[in-house]
């Protein structure tokens, strides 16, 4: 049987928009507060986990919201700034120490809880990005796969989490030099890999964290 050639398909783009909060102000009544919600820096190393949470206002969205991975650290600081003047936002944080005691799924389900109480609104209905809803979520709502590259507000959100924990991790590079969180971010490179080495584990890596948990278990049986 001869091959038939098939022009080449690509996948079409997604361009975030506001249908979803569209929807569920249809739903719920035009004035409804729809709130986006989506955290940053679940696979670090070191440092806190984050999330965001932003309500906007449909007739103001800011210009270029998109996916924060996919926008330069500059586009995303001014749109958090575009953001923090024209929205109703909120950012929440968990710990190392939670993370550590709490498993790093329920912790970003904290800083996401605590992103929505930092809003002083309540929202009516909330977008999660992800495949669930975070325990302990008071407000109804819905998951979407992809949230911050499909809806607006949740790439608001993605924004606003994702500047506020590179800023904590520029702070943390300050008092701990060597590891390269000012460009790293706490993720796990072959730089920090080696820091880890050269200068051990501070309180602010993720003892949880398998890299970091095998390095204590080698020093701990190295002083035995």
């Amino acid at each position: 049987m001869a091959k038939i050639s098939l022009p080449h398909m690509r996948e079409p783009k997604i361009v975030a928009d506001g249908a979803f909060e569209t929807a569920a102000r249809e739903r719920l009544g035009a004035g409804a507060l729809v709130c986006g919600v989506d955290e940053a820096g679940r696979g670090p190393w070191a440092g806190p986990v984050y999330a965001g949470a932003a309500i906007l206002d449909p007739a103001a969205v800011p210009e270029g919201l998109a996916d924060s991975k996919a926008l330069s650290a500059r586009r995303r600081e001014a749109l958090a700034a575009a953001l923090l003047e024209g929205a109703t936002c909120g950012v929440g944080a968990a710990s190392v120490a939670e993370i550590d005691e709490l498993g790093l799924g329920p912790a970003a389900d904290l800083a996401m809880v605590r992103a929505i109480a930092a809003l002083g609104v309540e929202p009516a209905w909330v977008i999660v990005d992800g495949r669930r809803l975070p325990r302990g979520l008071r407000q109804p709502g819905e998951w979407l796969v992809k949230g911050d590259a499909r809806s607006f507000s949740v790439a608001a959100a993605s924004i606003l989490a994702k500047v506020a924990r590179d800023a904590e991790m520029d702070r943390l590079a300050l008092e701990h030099p060597g590891y390269g969180w000012e460009s790293n971010r706490g993720y796990g490179t072959a730089a920090h890999a080696d820091a880890l080495k050269r200068l051990g584990v501070t309180p602010h890596h993720r003892r949880s964290f398998k890299p970091i948990h095998n390095i204590l278990l080698e020093e701990s049986r190295a002083t035995r």
